[in-house]
């Protein structure tokens, strides 16, 4: 499979912060483009991009967080590090349980951020590489038990473990233990991901 160009994807309102990320990330060779703000950058999004955002967390309008969400909803891979103040912390662990990879305080080392920015460089190569494998996928998919198969479907339409538990009528636990063993056997950590996985190769697994 040919690689696809990685891009590093900067929004942040501040122009001062953001001409110094463009200029640090051209410094280590890494192509970058850069959004003033999470409208602009949504507006220009497309599956086909590739690499890795670096959102700061607060933006007047649409904030980091608000992108985030709407991204999911999209259900991109791309692997999102949030840039946060002193006060966001919380904001930022919010974040990273609803799919962001990681998060950096202001303010930061660059080495530090160049780090963090190699290791979503990394993870979006080899959900992608994944993406590229779809026979591989289907045998995952196959693999489930009709419970697991279940249990899936019913995420990848967006459900709650709750509302899982309440209409398959079992525990909600149960559920946690069923979906854990749905993201190990089609090795993944991010439901986005598994999202893409199973769309990927939707006509060629049957029905159920």
């Amino acid at each position: 499979m040919t690689d696809i160009q990685q891009t590093v994807y900067v929004v942040e309102d501040d122009e001062a912060v953001r001409d110094s990320l463009e200029l640090l990330l051209q410094s280590d060779d890494k192509p970058v483009k850069t959004y003033d703000s999470a409208t602009a950058f949504l507006e220009s999004y497309s599956d086909a991009m590739a690499g890795c955002i670096v959102l700061d967390i607060r933006m007047p309008g649409m904030d980091g967080m608000e992108l985030q969400k709407k991204l999911s909803d999209k259900h991109s891979i791309l692997p999102i590090i949030f840039v946060t103040g002193h006060g966001d912390v919380p904001m930022a662990v919010d974040a990273m349980k609803e799919g962001a990879i990681d998060f950096i305080q202001k303010p930061y080392r660059e080495e530090a951020l160049l780090e963090k920015i190699e290791a979503a460089l990394v993870q979006d190569r080899q959900q992608r590489k994944t993406l590229g494998e779809k026979q591989e996928i289907v045998r995952r998919v196959k693999s489930l038990t009709p419970r697991e198969h279940e249990i899936m479907d019913r995420m990848i339409a967006g459900q709650a473990n709750k509302v899982i538990a309440i209409e398959l009528e079992i525990s909600q636990r149960t559920v946690e233990i069923h979906r854990s063993r749905v993201m190990h056997k089609m090795g993944t950590h991010s439901l986005a991901h598994l999202v893409r996985m199973v769309l990927s190769v939707k006509n060629l697994i049957d029905p159920r």
